[in-house]
């Protein structure tokens, strides 16, 4: 229940970025931004669930297993546990990233993807200038949760 109100609150967190800001830029450019905000979250949507079913943690799994030995064996659980906490932070930092990148006049949000796994971000795209890979760079180093930051931006003016 936590991880569901969590990707609640992120997508209306998300939404509300993209629809503050939507009034000082073009109608696609929001949109593009918010479906990738959108994209994150259901993947890691997605990513839980598939790690719940192979940690025989999807409710019917427990109910079973409470049955057979009146237990559920934390170990499982907190394997689980760490998959969702590392799914939603993964997607936290994506939207993160693409909310300043909404807000920075001289980075293109369009121009650039994020994606994030495990803490590591990959940004690709095109920019005008190297300046610009470096200002995209040391805008995801900031976000809090970063490890890493992999660059496959190529210069395009």
């Amino acid at each position: 229940m936590r991880i569901l109100l969590a990707l609640i609150v992120g997508l209306a967190l998300g939404a509300g970025v993209v629809w503050y800001f939507g009034s000082n830029h073009s109608k696609s450019q929001v949109q593009s931004a918010a479906d990738q905000v959108g994209n994150a979250a259901k993947s890691a949507g997605d990513a839980i669930q598939e790690k719940l079913r192979v940690l025989d943690l999807r409710p019917q799994d427990v109910k079973d297993e409470l049955a057979r030995s009146g237990q559920v064996v934390r170990r499982k659980a907190q394997e689980a546990g760490q998959a969702i906490a590392d799914a939603t932070a993964d997607a936290r930092i994506t939207a993160s990233i693409k909310g300043k990148l909404v807000t920075n006049r001289d980075l293109s949000a369009l121009s650039i993807s994020v994606n994030t796994t495990a803490g590591i971000v990959t940004l690709s795209g095109t920019v005008p200038s190297a300046d610009a890979i470096s200002k995209a760079m040391l805008l995801a180093m900031e976000t809090d949760g970063v490890k890493e930051v992999i660059s496959t931006l190529q210069v395009k003016p």
